[in-house]
């Protein structure tokens, strides 16, 4: 995922990853018929990729059930291969959703054992 130019991938922890590497990516996902009226009756939300549920807003193309076909999602990927401007925009975006889910949690980590190591030296 790292060497590449643009992704295609399933919706899934897979597109976060994408994301954290900055890379323009394409969601393509099917289900069964039954599954998917299962699901679509059940669970309510706008977008169903990671980057774009993060930033409320769509942000790279999702192509569920009878839009995933491989002429959609092989012109989505091109679209993405040829459009400069579009991958530099998406880095930007993507930088910023990163930038929002670090919390310095290595640090925040580190503090609280810390603080644990010097309260019980106190005792």
């Amino acid at each position: 995922m790292a060497a590449a130019d643009v992704v295609l991938l399933a919706s899934g922890t897979a597109t976060l990853e994408a994301m954290l590497l900055k890379k323009p990516m394409v969601v393509g996902y099917r289900l069964s018929n039954f599954s998917y009226a299962l699901v679509s009756r059940l669970v309510k939300v706008p977008h169903v990729a990671l980057p774009n549920l993060l930033a409320g807003k769509p942000l790279v193309p999702e192509l569920l059930q009878d839009d995933a076909t491989p002429e959609t999602l092989g012109a989505a990927v091109l679209e993405r291969l040829e459009n400069r401007e579009e991958r530099a925009h998406l880095k930007a975006e993507f930088t910023e959703l990163h930038h929002q889910l670090r919390q310095n949690a290595d640090e925040r980590a580190a503090d609280a054992i810390s603080a644990l190591v010097e309260q019980r030296r106190a005792l």
